[in-house]
């Protein structure tokens, strides 16, 4: 089984729960910058379209939930690549296009370097 790129926090699936609750199936996409700056965008699954011009980097496995999967536009991932993300959440207001936005908190990306053994794995 291919190693994801992606992880989520405790608070962010707890958050990634409630929005479900009223929403139904999640996606997210990794904002490249403009006026979202660099943000994970949670929208509901399908409405954000992806194409080849996008890259998977995995599925956010949340208790309860179906997958949830994480996109990132192909060019911008060519400089993240080498790294491993976890979508987290934090107090503060969130993208106008995001699902979270109007609940006082904000989706956030923190990241790491992939292992060795990761990075291995995902043939890099």
């Amino acid at each position: 089984m291919r190693p994801s790129q992606v992880a989520v926090t405790p608070e962010a699936a707890e958050l990634l729960r409630r929005l479900s609750g009223e929403h139904g199936p999640l996606m997210f996409h990794q904002s490249g910058g403009c006026c979202d700056g660099s943000a994970p965008m949670c929208y509901p699954a399908g409405e954000f379209l992806t194409s080849a011009a996008d890259h998977l980097l995995g599925e956010l496995l949340v208790d309860g939930l179906e997958p949830v999967p994480v996109w990132m536009a192909r060019d911008q991932y060519a400089y993240w690549s080498h790294t491993h993300l976890t979508i987290d959440v934090v107090p503060g207001r969130g993208s106008g296009f995001s699902l979270e936005s109007p609940t006082g908190l904000r989706f956030l990306t923190r990241s790491r370097l992939l292992t060795d053994a990761e990075a291995q794995a995902l043939g890099r």
